[in-house]
């Protein structure tokens, strides 16, 4: 995984905002995976920070159907390190910064609110090898 720094982000072009975190949910409501989804809020933005398979698996399905991910516990984890919390649940109603290109752009990285060289990037964190 890249390591990325604030300065980093907006010398290549990054927008960064912060984000309140509305809502947690870690489902398998949707293609037979395992989702976290945080909702985020911008003050006149939001969007939904999530959607990458963290494992398999669906309600009612047989065992063999059940796939644990070792990458997607540990992206788990270290969301909740860059929010700042141990417990998943804690995470709603705390803050984040979102680094984006704009408006049209996916959010794939969360920082810190604090912290410049604590941030989170679902891209390259899943490209080094899933």
């Amino acid at each position: 995984m890249e390591k990325l720094t604030y300065d980093q982000l907006i010398s290549q072009g990054y927008e960064v905002q912060n984000a309140k975190i509305t809502n947690v949910s870690l489902n398998m409501n949707d293609h037979g995976c395992l989702v976290l989804d945080l909702a985020l809020d911008g003050h006149g933005w939001g969007c939904i920070y999530g959607g990458y398979c963290l494992g398999k698996g669906y309600l009612g399905a047989n065992d063999e159907a059940f796939e644990g991910s070792k990458k997607g516990l540990e992206a788990i984890m270290r969301i909740m390190n860059v929010v700042g919390c141990s417990d998943l649940l804690d995470l709603q109603g705390k803050y984040v910064r979102v680094a984006t290109h704009g408006i049209g752009s996916s959010v794939k990285i969360i920082g810190n609110l604090i912290d410049d060289n604590l941030w989170f990037d679902y891209g390259t964190f899943f490209k080094d090898g899933a």
